[in-house]
């Protein structure tokens, strides 16, 4: 499997260079990442277990897909390439704000520009198995009340966020 290039950007989301994927977690340099809200017609938020091979919060819980932005790629087109991946759906999706994302206890800082998006799509779902252990439809509630250590932080931050 080849590595992943990404995009790094400055603290004004400025393109700064292009590294391997794992030199931004090693590094604690600042990335680009998409966010999508997953809702049903009921109004409830699609949740996805992380697969324990995950770099990064290995079996958690995600409140939105998404991902890292592969070099020259827009947030667009990585929005509409993570759904497709992770969830196997090709929804139209609403563009709805964009977040700045900075966890300052991690051992190694880890921040990024967000753009978040949100869709409507009742499913099924074909879950990519290297990424997503399962997932489900909750109340947004539900999901706010699932425990801090269970959730992935950003994921977290967007879904606050958009209820704002």
């Amino acid at each position: 499997m080849a590595v992943e290039i990404v995009t790094i950007v400055d603290l004004a989301d400025q393109v700064v260079e292009s590294r391997e994927r794992p030199e931004i977690r090693k590094f604690g340099l600042t990335y680009r990442v998409t966010y999508i809200l997953v809702f049903n017609a009921a109004g409830q938020v699609l949740i996805q277990r992380r697969t324990d091979s995950k770099d990064w919060c290995p079996g958690r819980y995600d409140l939105a897909a998404g991902g890292i932005i592969q070099f020259d790629e827009s947030y667009n087109l990585s929005a509409e390439r993570e759904l497709e991946e992770e969830l196997g759906i090709t929804p139209t999706l609403k563009a709805e704000f964009v977040l700045f994302y900075d966890d300052l206890v991690a051992p190694v800082r880890n921040r990024n520009w967000g753009w978040v998006y949100s869709c409507q799509h009742e499913g099924p779902f074909n879950l990519q198995p290297e990424e997503v252990a399962d997932a489900a439809f909750v109340s947004v509630e539900e999901a706010l009340a699932l425990p801090v250590n269970q959730v992935t932080p950003d994921t977290r931050q967007v879904l606050t966020a958009y209820l704002l």
